[in-house]
């Protein structure tokens, strides 16, 4: 089903509105700079945007847990591609703590442990981190830290955080099916969470859990910003696959049948560029387009929404239960248009019914500098950054929960658990 007449009228409509406004969203904007900004964050209105100000400096100490090398350095130096991966947040938060005023080099006074563990560095010959691995690389490090430091055992990970930039977080596994059948690490399970995966009513989604946007690179999309004032001249936009016959060869499955629904409904439709190609000019076209689409693939998150929030071009968030990164603090609901996966078929008038005034000021908050800087990881880290956020997160949990701490001799955890696994 294409859009009839009435959405692609309303539609030509908000493609008029976009490139009549540009010029007024460019002089709203504060000036561009390349120089680190001070600690003074822009304040975003909206029910949560106005936490992005926080600054988490002097609300938690960290204490970092110096790990053998087997666990971190040799591993990057063993494959370095996992600099470059979606999943390379669990890298860069270890350097940026390094250097962060939040860390502590005394333990008894850090109200968060921090172990670096690079379970994404441990890749296949695609690039693809191994899902076999990596539960047994965590299993071993908690081992480690419970035999060589007292802090674990006093509350069995209560007040320990882990960074779990898997596809499916700590299940570590990237199809969902074995990542349901493995569950999330049963270490794991009093331990707070900084993951991308984020899905409500989720085996792999635990209570308490920090959810985190994938790593793009800041440098090269800064390298491919065009002038604020180019016109949104394409309405909605997408580039990615539709099927994946390699994983899916019958269909139907990836996605939940999402994306094919997406290409089935709208591959003829004007109004959408729609691609399984991934052009050169990718960033170019996200900065002329009004909507990019970002529906789940095999999970729901993917560095999609990140490219269009720093490009201000409008999330079409297509994935039915996400939890969304820092959602206690970025306003997706003011940024973003949802549609329901069910929804798919309706696509074009949904977004053709989106009112000009709306279409605007989703616009103009998508072009504040906190906005864009709240999604991004830094080198170096910026003030309001992604480092920021999840420290912000950290804090808000403090002080601990009622039964962090344990008495002496009690035991929660089962070692043995998840061993068959």
């Amino acid at each position: 089903m294409g859009a009839g007449t009435r959405p692609s009228a309303a539609a030509a409509a908000l493609l008029a509105v976009a490139a009549c406004c540009a010029a007024l969203l460019v002089a709203a904007a504060p000036p561009q700079s390349h120089q680190p900004q001070q600690h003074k964050h822009v304040r975003i209105s909206g029910n949560a945007g106005d936490v992005l100000e926080d600054d988490p400096v002097g609300k938690l100490k960290v204490f970092i847990y110096e790990m053998p090398r087997k666990y971190n350095h040799y591993l990057l130096e063993k494959d370095n591609r996992c600099l470059y991966h979606m999943f390379a947040a669990e890298i860069f938060m270890h350097q940026f703590l390094l250097a962060s005023a939040v860390r502590t080099m005394n333990p008894e006074e850090a109200d968060w442990f921090y172990t670096p563990v690079y379970v994404t560095c441990d890749l296949t010959q695609q690039g693809f981190p191994l899902p076999f691995r990596a539960p047994r690389i965590m299993r071993s490090a908690i081992q480690y830290i419970a035999a060589t430091w007292p802090y674990w055992n006093r509350t069995e990970g209560a007040d320990h955080f882990f960074l779990a930039p898997h596809d499916f977080g700590a299940c570590f596994h990237y199809q969902e099916e074995r990542a349901i059948e493995r569950g999330i690490l049963p270490l794991l399970r009093r331990a707070t969470l900084v993951q991308t995966f984020g899905q409500r009513n989720h085996v792999c989604m635990q209570e308490g859990s920090i959810t985190i946007p994938p790593y793009a690179n800041p440098q090269k999309m800064q390298a491919h910003l065009i002038s604020p004032g180019t016109p949104r001249s394409i309405f909605a936009y997408f580039r990615g696959l539709f099927y994946d016959m390699g994983n899916d060869p019958e269909g139907g499955y990836y996605a939940r049948g999402a994306r094919a629904s997406v290409w089935e409904n709208f591959k003829d439709n004007p109004l959408f560029d729609m691609s399984s190609e991934h052009p050169s000019t990718y960033y170019e076209d996200m900065q002329r387009a009004i909507f990019c689409l970002c529906p789940l693939g095999w999970a729901p998150w993917s560095p999609r929404l990140v490219e269009a929030v720093v490009f201000g071009c409008i999330p079409v968030i297509i994935a039915d239960d996400i939890v969304l990164p820092f959602a206690d603090a970025i306003p997706w609901e003011q940024i973003s248009v949802f549609v329901a996966e069910a929804d798919v078929p309706r696509l074009d008038s949904i977004l053709a019914s989106v009112a000009p005034e709306d279409v605007l000021r989703k616009q103009r908050l998508l072009a504040s500098p906190a906005m864009k800087q709240a999604v991004l990881f830094h080198q170096p880290a910026r003030p309001g950054d992604a480092f920021d956020q999840v420290l912000n997160g950290l804090a808000r949990k403090l002080p601990h929960r009622e039964g962090a701490f344990l008495k002496p001799g009690q035991k929660v955890l089962d070692w043995n658990a998840g061993l068959d696994s």
